[in-house]
């Protein structure tokens, strides 16, 4: 039978073959990595350096972090499928609703401009010099949407600061708890008349409570001019802030302030967000309205003020109601793909995280082993 001694020297040994073993295997590792990091060393020159630091941390500490990310992520995924859910209900609403109210706006567009030179007497269709305009503006309930309220907000200051330079004043309605908030807050800058919430299906009688409004505005001639700042929704990836001019029915280029100066927002622009060299830019183009052709002569079987006054109020409607679905569409699609960006974050961030714990745990029990074999050499 073998001695005791011999048995405890036999087991110093096979410890430390796993330590010159590990430290063989470390070596190795070493160059290997030394060799990658040379053969990549210019596109790490280029990128931009996104390195994990952690410092103190305990391995508790960093086990509750993993988990809290973990956590996290299991929440940005279920906040990205109920948008998902709700974006596909929204995007029907939108696409079903927007045959009826382009045909509509067309065909008003020709019935005014055939009576233009006519004594026709409708509110809604008068135009006079443009002292103050409203404008409503069309955000969300909520936030986790990316840059989709603060676009919104963004493009309304800057359209507020372009009718004051040209001496107009400016009245503000806000639809959505966001911007409800924001220009509430700031009262001694923005003169904002009434406040609406967004909701989660938007309806007629929603729009209807908003077209109200306006048009005890428009008709008491407290505003001459209204316009709304919305989000159109094209895709699941892309939307349209927009800036249209919905009183006085007129086109584009014709709204003027005291002075004779166009007052429309660039002849009513679309702003789309696109990438140049790899960063972010706001591109314009003009939203000219298309004009419905008739052919021949037309003739009203009813007086033109009564017919005027029936589609008014109809095109109102469908025009703020065409605004909040789009612009709800748009958010939910901007908090599904926030929500994807977040859940790949964290994702990323968990596996860099266990990594470096992983590595700290194999360190200390490498080190732990080389301290108890030089341990066991020195006796």
């Amino acid at each position: 039978a073998p001695r005791p001694h011999t048995r405890a020297r036999r087991t110093i040994d096979s410890m430390s073959a796993v330590a010159h073993t590990s430290l063989a295997m470390s070596k190795a590792t070493a160059v290997r990595g030394a060799s990658v990091k040379r053969s990549t060393a210019a596109q790490r020159a280029t990128a931009p350096q996104r390195s994990l630091v952690i410092r103190n941390a305990s391995p508790k500490e960093m086990r509750d972090r993993i988990a809290s990310v973990g956590n996290t992520k299991k929440i940005t995924d279920a906040m990205k499928l109920v948008a998902a859910a709700k974006v596909r209900k929204a995007q029907d609403a939108v696409i079903g609703a927007r045959p009826f109210s382009e045909s509509l706006v067309k065909v008003l567009f020709a019935i005014n401009s055939r009576l233009a030179g006519e004594d026709v007497d409708v509110p809604l269709t008068k135009m006079r010099p443009v002292k103050t305009a409203m404008l409503v503006v069309c955000t969300g309930d909520r936030g986790l949407c990316g840059g989709f309220n603060n676009f919104i907000i963004r493009k309304t200051e800057q359209r507020v600061a372009e009718l004051k330079a040209q001496g107009v004043e400016c009245k503000l309605i806000t639809v959505g708890k966001k911007g409800g908030v924001y220009f509430n807050r700031r009262k001694e800058q923005y003169n904002l008349v009434k406040r609406f919430d967004m909701g989660q299906a938007p309806s007629t009688q929603d729009a209807q409570t908003i077209a109200d409004e306006i048009f005890a505005e428009f008709t008491s001639e407290e505003v001459d001019k209204v316009e709304m700042i919305y989000s159109r929704f094209v895709s699941l990836i892309a939307a349209e802030p927009t800036v249209q001019t919905i009183l006085p029915l007129s086109k584009e280029g014709e709204v003027c302030n005291v002075d004779g100066v166009c007052i429309d927002a660039a002849n009513d622009e679309i702003f789309k967000l696109t990438t140049e060299d790899g960063k972010f830019a706001v591109k314009r183009e003009a939203a000219d309205t298309e004009v419905s052709e008739f052919e021949g002569v037309m003739q009203f079987e009813q007086d033109p003020n009564q017919i005027l006054d029936a589609l008014m109020p109809l095109y109102m409607n469908s025009q703020i109601l065409r605004a909040l679905q789009e612009s709800l569409a748009s958010e939910l699609a901007a908090r599904m793909n926030a929500m994807s960006t977040a859940s790949d974050n964290a994702k990323e961030l968990k596996k860099n995280l266990s990594l470096v714990y992983n590595r700290a745990r194999q360190a200390k029990i490498t080190s732990e082993i080389i301290e108890l074999v030089a341990g066991a050499s020195a006796a």
